[in-house]
């Protein structure tokens, strides 16, 4: 078993951590790279991963299920560590690793469910270009909804470099770091919005919930904090989501007839790395074949926030119909701390 590329993924990504001023998960995941011997099973996984780890999240998978023990409170010795009681980053993952190996075999099965709402924001800012293109209300189409949060984007306050946008009197209000220039400025009307995932998670639902706030860096409890109230605003204004593979349910979305004056738009963040790259590239071209048909008085919008191919940033770009025009609009942190809009 080649075990070289598994610990040098944690490592890897520990030094990601680090860089985006989580120093807590990255020596977590440091420790976990020199223990991790003391869960087989998970370690087994890992090493005979068959695809691309990075791009899996692995790490961050193994991370959010060491969280999630610690939360629960089954291990206290890995517990205190998260409380910061104690500093003994190798002992408390050893026992941790040791006591949850089958639990934390089970969370690496499925994708990170991060459903960061701090990237709403980006997201709301590309819909005020698209806004100001065309001065019509949007029917918005998500992919890799998760627990559909950032269907609620309508419903959250935003300072955007200046520009406020949504719902000034939400509990929830967003104020990512801006760099370059103003964003336009134009009201954003959202008319409907559903989305999809193969394993969608419900706020109502108390499991649901653990496993978002065990994805949230045990460090950033401004992240933590945000996921609450946007919890909070699920449940009382549930995203309107279904159960199904995104290839398939985007393209009868698309192929369902648009209302007239009304923008449909597709988007996603985070989800494109976890398509093998044929199911990429299909994604791409139903999209760009349904904009064949759109018309100025049924435009059809794409928003992508999603990693470059090589993971050195993540961009930001939206594509209109019927021009076809595409615009890289800006780079943003991976969790909307920040964007730099060009």
């Amino acid at each position: 078993m080649a075990l070289a590329p598994v610990h040098a993924e944690l490592s890897r990504q520990a030094a990601v951590c680090r860089s985006l001023g989580s120093d807590f998960v990255a020596r977590v995941l440091e420790a976990a790279e020199r223990q991790l011997s003391h869960a087989p099973m998970t370690e087994a996984v890992i090493a005979t991963w068959p695809g691309d780890r990075a791009a899996a999240a692995l790490a961050m998978r193994l991370n959010g299920a060491l969280h999630a023990v610690a939360r629960r409170g089954t291990v206290p010795e890995l517990s205190a560590l998260y409380r910061g009681e104690h500093a003994d980053f190798d002992r408390a993952l050893a026992i941790g690793l040791a006591h949850s190996d089958a639990f934390i075999l089970q969370w690496l099965r499925d994708p990170t469910q991060t459903n960061e709402v701090g990237r709403s924001a980006a997201l709301m800012a590309a819909l005020m270009v698209a806004a100001d293109r065309y001065g019509l209300p949007f029917e918005l189409l998500e992919l890799g909804t998760s627990c559909g949060l950032n269907l609620n984007l309508g419903r959250y306050g935003f300072d955007l470099g200046g520009v406020k946008a949504g719902d000034p009197a939400s509990a929830l209000q967003i104020a990512p770091e801006w760099r370059g220039p103003q964003p336009v400025a134009a009201p954003v009307s959202i008319l409907s919005a559903s989305g999809a995932d193969l394993h969608p998670l419900n706020a109502r639902d108390a499991d649901s919930c653990e496993r978002l706030l065990a994805f949230i860096w045990a460090d950033q409890h401004h992240r933590i904090a945000r996921l609450e109230h946007a919890l909070d605003i699920a449940r009382a204004h549930p995203p309107q989501i279904e159960e199904a593979e995104a290839l398939d349910w985007i393209a009868q979305k698309l192929a369902a007839p648009q209302s007239a004056d009304t923008c449909r738009v597709v988007f996603h963040s985070m989800f494109r790395q976890y398509l093998p790259e044929p199911q990429r590239a299909r994604l791409a071209e139903i999209i760009v074949q349904s904009g064949q048909f759109a018309t100025e008085r049924k435009p059809l919008a794409w928003i992508s926030l999603e990693w470059t191919p090589d993971r050195s940033e993540v961009r930001l770009s939206l594509t209109c119909w019927p021009s076809g025009e595409q615009r890289f609009l800006a780079t943003c942190h991976p969790y909307g701390e920040w964007i730099h809009w060009r």
